[in-house]
Parts: C-alpha cells; structure tokens; sequence
C-alpha cells in the first residue's frame, strides 16, 4: 500500500486562477504553464498518448529502461533511496525498481502534482516486494527537498527524471532547473536524465498531432478544465490545436488556435480577454537535444556522466549524472 504526503494547503483554485489570469494578459504571446494540463482528465489522456503509433518516445525510454536496468544499477552504491520527478503512472519505472529488488530492500518516492497520477502509481507498483512507496503532491523541488531531508544514514539518492520531462523547460530554464536539483543532492548522488534527441521535423510534428486526435483533445481539454474549475466560457470548438517545430529553439510547441475573434470570460479569474481570429494560447514546448548539448548540460550544472544508453529506433537518451 502505498503511503502519501499530501500537499501542505494552499488554495490551488486561487493560483490557478492567478496563473490563467497572468498567462492570457501576457501581452504578445498568451501562454498557460503545461502543469494544468495534467488534471484527472488530461492525465488519463496521456497514458493513451504514450501507446499511439505516432509517439515513439515513450516506447524508447521503456525499452531502454527495460534493456539496461540492471547495468543503470550497477553504477549506484547501495542502499539506494529513489525518488522519481514527475512519475506519471510509474510504469517504466518498475524495470529499475525490480533491478533494485533483487539486491535490497528500496523506499520509492514519486513526486506528483496529479493525486490521479500518485494513484496510478500504486496499482501499477505496489506488487513489487521489497519496495516500499511513499507518494508526495508536490511540486518538483518541493518534493524532491522533503525526501532529500528524510534521507537515512548512508543512503544513495538517486533521482528519476524520465520522459524527456526535461525538454518542456525553455532554455536556459532547463539548465537553472537542473543547478536546483543538484543543490539539494550531495556529492555522489545520481540522477538519471532521459531526453528525446533532434530528429526529422515531419516526425516530431506528428507525435504531437495524431491522426486519432488523441493529443488535440489532451491540448483543449486545459480550456474545458478552465470552464470546469474557474467557471470559464471557452468553447472549444472555436480553438483548434497546433503543432509546430521552432528551429531556433529545436523544440516542438503546442498551441491553441483561435478560429475567430471571441472574447472569452473566467469570472473566478476576474478576467475578459479577447481573442483575435488566428491568434494561439501556447500550452506546452518540448525541447530535442543533441548529444553533445547533453554532455554541456551536465557540465553546466556540476554533474558528471557516468554513462549514456541510446535508443535507435527513435533516437532518445537515458544518461546516468553524478553530481560532483
């Protein structure tokens, strides 16, 4: 059974609320951060995202994970405290977590913001014998502080940030992100980076637009969360979702069409934006590095590779980092 931290209390409606009011007023490019489309609904969504022909990425860090767990855990001392940024369902995660099995008995911290997500993780984990899972709704840095500061005498962490999560911070966002995880670590501590590598633009477009419109849906259901939980009038039918390749920045970025000029009302927002015909909401970027970037970024952020594993069929990485 797995044990949960809940969230400290705060009023998430109110900084949702603050979050979609900032985004939408932001003059130029109206933006809403990618952490909301993660509600019950959109997380469901995304595990059937994962299993579409069109995106490979999550098959990629599964078999990598599910070919190499037992050489990833090779290179960690033991015991090995493991906690997991972002766990989603946790089921690629049990390839390492049974390597662990076989050599000791391991506590399992997945960081979630989504309660939808914690309790995926217990179906999908709990059978595993010597692992013992203790969930916390938190934030990122957040979570990851608290379990660096239940750590026992001795122990490893070993931190998981898997399916190229990475890739949705703006750069240089991505490396400040990565100096704040290392902070909170100690010399010799690890954390296993997995990111989705450059490859053909019509390949990447299509993993963030499929044919069933399966991610579209994932896209506009944020606007229906806004309707649901701030009482907001958007109707989706007016937007359309978007998929498109920025070279300069080598990511993919999800937007939200407008398909006319509508104003739109989030009364527990205080907010009445108008939107004109062709202008987009932006909800989300995924960032495709290179190998050599990768090795950079490491260095930028005072960890060394100890060793990389490569997925051929869809170019992605799981490079194991140790912070110096």
């Amino acid at each position: 059974m797995i044990l949960r931290q809940k969230a400290p209390e705060v009023d998430a409606a109110s900084e949702f609320a603050a979050d979609v009011r900032e985004g939408l007023l932001r003059a130029g490019q109206k933006e809403l951060p990618s952490k909301y489309l993660y509600d019950e609904v959109g997380s469901a969504l995304f595990e059937v995202i994962s299993t579409l022909p069109e995106y490979g990425l999550t098959r990629a860090d599964q078999r990598l994970l599910r070919e190499n767990s037992a050489e990833i855990v090779s290179h960690l001392a033991s015991p090995v405290l493991v906690a997991e940024l972002g766990s989603g369902s946790g089921k690629k995660t049990r390839y390492l977590l049974e390597a662990l099995d076989w050599r000791q008995q391991t506590r399992y911290c997945p960081i979630e913001i989504s309660h939808t997500a914690l309790t995926m993780v217990e179906r999908e984990l709990g059978d595993i014998e010597h692992i013992s899972i203790v969930g916390f709704e938190r934030e990122y840095l957040d979570g990851l502080l608290e379990v660096a500061d239940n750590r026992r005498a001795g122990e490893q962490l070993l931190v998981l940030f898997l399916g190229s999560t990475i890739g949705n911070f703006d750069r240089p966002a991505d490396v400040k992100f990565l100096r704040a995880v290392r902070r909170i670590l100690q010399p010799g501590d690890a954390l296993l980076l997995g990111t989705d590598l450059v490859k053909p633009t019509p390949q990447m477009l299509d993993a963030y637009d499929d044919s069933l419109g399966v991610t579209a849906a994932f896209n506009l259901n944020l606007l229906g969360r806004i309707n649901r939980e701030l009482g907001g009038n958007f109707v989706l039918s007016h937007f359309k979702h978007e998929a498109r390749f920025n070279p300069e920045a080598r990511s993919i970025e999800m937007h939200l069409r407008s398909t006319r000029r509508q104003n739109v009302s989030v009364p527990r927002a205080g907010l009445t934006v108008t939107f004109d015909e062709g202008e987009t909401i932006w909800t989300e970027s995924s960032h495709k590095y290179s190998r050599p970037e990768l090795l950079q970024l490491a260095m930028a952020t005072s960890f060394h590779c100890a060793a990389q594993w490569l997925d051929e069929e869809w170019p992605f990485a799981e490079t194991l980092l140790i912070a110096q």
